[in-house]
């Protein structure tokens, strides 16, 4: 356009020449010719101008039309590209590894298989002159690899063996149902839901052997149990039948038959546990836990099947046991031993209390039991004998971590490059067993042997935790144990023993 207003400029500048020279002289009549010839030039140069405008603008919609195609073409592989994408992730299984374990699973974690491992290497070291030589010693304390996962996003099991002790047992093996939070349904091989510390995992045990108390309650057996959490977990509740097994022990080691029923009733089992202020505003309050737990059966053995049990002390040496039956030798009688005949009860109020770096667990437990014996002068003896015991454990991270009831995770890791080391954890704790005295009364016809079976053991146990990461923990124990009767002179004399363990878990 500016060129074309220049020409017509030009133009306009010439016709005026043109104009005033004719003025001067009208002889010469070139003054229209001029006008005509300027206006048509003037006339093809806007038509030529006008035309190639359209060129560009039509070239211009072209070019658009043609991008704009192109970007619907694009837009629809993308499209697709996505499409195939939903379609193929139900499919695409998710391979994890890290501290927790390893694992693959669907996207949607609905369908998961796990594999997870306990490895305990213990040492133990007796510095008294009761326990045996033979008892110092290294040993693993278990070897337990774990298959476990879910199915269709409620369905969970679990498959545990353990190979420690020179021998193979099924530990766990077991399926539940999560219903609703309030209703999950186990079925097979798992923990009787009684014992407090019973209940916390091996992997997060604050000393290397589980206290007192955990010896007069159940520890695995086979059943079936409803339990679940009430009010977002403010309430958690467990009631069970299963077959039933003697205190402190597992169906695997059941006689005659391991895993099997071995008399002719079930236990019952039932557990309510609070913790009231687990959403509380008040920190110091969240961590407070406490309940009661019990079992009840009424079943008779015999002298060859007794569902007796024989108890120990930290250090894993027996200090307790009845009476058992031994056959008759020359002019030497034969002894029937003590067995169990009528009901069963066991009791067990508990707590824990964690805040900040600090974590206290208590635990209280009573069996009741009804026993008979024949006894060589007093005809059939019978009786109902209490036993109790009791704990109170107490642990600190030095190095400032997080008390929980399950579960440990360091600040840091031990790393000599970084000049980290891991999490650093100080326990203490102090525990008794009372055996009831009405079982040494009657001489030769007393249910247990006052020459060889404690009436009472009382102990205090220290130690420290190293946890260099979260799955490797170094642990050292040294713990006493007092004695009231037990030997023929007197009092059995004190256990002390020293502990260590090397483990890990994933």
């Amino acid at each position: 356009m500016l060129l074309q207003d220049e020409l017509f400029v030009l133009d306009r500048s010439e016709l005026h020449g043109s104009y005033m020279q004719s003025s001067k002289s009208k002889r010469t009549g070139l003054a229209p010719r001029w006008s005509v010839l300027a206006l048509s030039i003037a006339a093809v140069l806007t038509a030529t101008s006008n035309s190639a405008a359209a060129d560009e603008v039509s070239e211009l919609r072209d070019r658009l039309e043609s991008q704009e195609l192109k970007l619907k073409v694009l837009e629809r592989k993308l499209e697709l590209a996505d499409e195939a994408q939903q379609a193929a992730a139900p499919s695409t299984p998710v391979v994890k590894a890290g501290p927790k374990g390893f694992s693959f699973g669907s996207p949607d974690n609905a369908n998961v298989v796990k594999l997870r491992g306990v490895l305990h290497f213990d040492g133990r070291r007796y510095f008294d002159d009761v326990t045996t030589s033979t008892a110092d010693t290294f040993l693993l304390r278990r070897v337990r690899p774990t298959l476990e996962g879910t199915l269709n996003g409620i369905y969970d099991f679990r498959f545990t063996p353990d190979f420690a002790g020179g021998k193979t047992i099924i530990l766990d093996a077991f399926l539940a149902a999560r219903f609703k939070p309030w209703a999950t349904v186990t079925v097979g091989k798992f923990k009787v839901p009684v014992g407090l510390e019973r209940l916390v995992s091996a992997a997060d045990l604050r000393f290397i052997e589980r206290g007192f108390p955990t010896s007069l309650l159940p520890n695995r057996d086979l059943g079936v149990q409803l339990g679940g959490d009430i009010a977002g977990g403010l309430v958690n509740y467990s009631i069970g039948y299963f077959n039933g097994v003697s205190d402190g022990g597992s169906s695997d080691g059941n006689s005659p038959t391991p895993d099997a029923e071995n008399d002719t009733k079930g236990d019952w089992a039932a557990r309510v546990f609070f913790q009231p202020f687990l959403s509380s505003d008040n920190f110091s309050l969240r961590g407070l836990g406490f309940g009661i737990a019990g079992t009840y059966v009424d079943a008779t053995g015999s002298t060859t099947t007794t569902l007796l049990p024989s108890y120990r002390t930290p250090g894993q040496q027996s200090f307790f046991s009845y009476r058992g039956t031994t056959a008759a030798s020359g002019t030497t009688p034969g002894v029937n031993g003590t067995f169990a005949d009528g009901e069963r009860l066991r009791l067990t109020p508990q707590a824990f209390y964690t805040v900040g770096s600090f974590r206290a667990l208590g635990e209280y437990a009573e069996v009741s039991q009804e026993v008979t014996r024949a006894t060589p002068t007093a005809g059939a003896r019978s009786d109902t004998l209490d036993h109790s015991a009791w704990q109170v454990q107490l642990a600190w991270f030095l190095t400032g971590e997080e008390q929980t009831f399950r579960g440990i995770t360091p600040n840091t890791v031990f790393s000599l490059d970084n000049h980290t080391w891991g999490a650093w954890e100080l326990v203490a704790r102090y525990q008794e067993l009372d055996i009831d005295d009405d079982a040494f009364t009657g001489g030769a016809d007393s249910f247990a042997n006052p020459a060889t079976a404690a009436s009472k053991a009382s102990g205090w146990g220290v130690g420290v935790n190293w946890y260099l990461n979260q799955n490797y923990k170094w642990s050292l124990n040294y713990d006493v144990t007092r004695f009231e009767g037990g030997a023929a002179s007197g009092d059995r004399l004190d256990e002390k023993a020293l502990f260590t363990r090397f483990a890990v878990n994933f």
